[in-house]
């Protein structure tokens, strides 16, 4: 578990490298709950990046750059197709894994789908939802569960229901019953 604080400095400084080589991206996790709730600790950070047809792969465009930054190593799995950058500047060191855009949150990471908090790019409140659901219904992590819930209830007003996988909320609701009546209130937003 690290500082939260610790984990948007993270963030802050892979964000300013990403930006400056011109690359879509967005942070998401339970760093996203943990900032919006004023939590201390968090223990989860993930960066979406964006790909594309004409573009290079998203862990092609991370290594290009970070490559070079001391503060920044950059451990590559292909045999389970993951890529983790790691900021070793705080100690201890912070890992965040890259996400592909549309394998994981959105396939484009544009001003609907991404919004800053303190300076640094995180999906917003719907995308975030969503892919928590996502992950959720393939894993059932009580973490994600917490994320969903807290989220929902919190900012259900905000969520845009069209973005969400009714049928999969349906279920997330009937095992976390804290998160129905936001679920009911959003659904009736929508006139459903």
């Amino acid at each position: 578990m690290h500082e939260t604080n610790r984990l948007v400095e993270a963030a802050n400084a892979l964000s300013s490298l990403l930006r400056n080589g011109g690359i879509p991206h967005a942070f998401y996790g339970s760093i996203f709950s943990a900032i919006i709730a004023n939590a201390p600790f968090s223990d989860e950070i993930f960066c979406i990046v964006e790909g594309g047809l004409n573009q290079a792969h998203p862990f092609r465009r991370v290594r290009d750059a970070v490559s070079g930054n001391e503060h920044f190593t950059i451990t590559h799995s292909p045999w389970t197709n993951r890529l983790h950058v790691t900021y070793r500047r705080c100690i201890p060191a912070i890992e965040i894994e890259i996400l592909p855009a549309g394998e994981t949150g959105p396939r484009h990471l544009d001003a609907t789908t991404v919004m800053k908090i303190q300076q640094v790019p995180f999906l917003t409140v719907t995308e975030f939802i969503r892919a928590k659901l996502k992950t959720w219904v393939i894993g059932g992590s009580d973490r994600d569960a917490q994320d969903i819930t807290f989220s929902l209830i919190r900012y259900w007003n905000r969520v845009d229901i069209n973005r969400i996988t009714e049928q999969d909320m349906n279920v997330f609701v009937s095992r976390n019953p804290n998160a129905a009546p936001a679920w009911t209130s959003l659904r009736r937003k929508y006139g459903m």
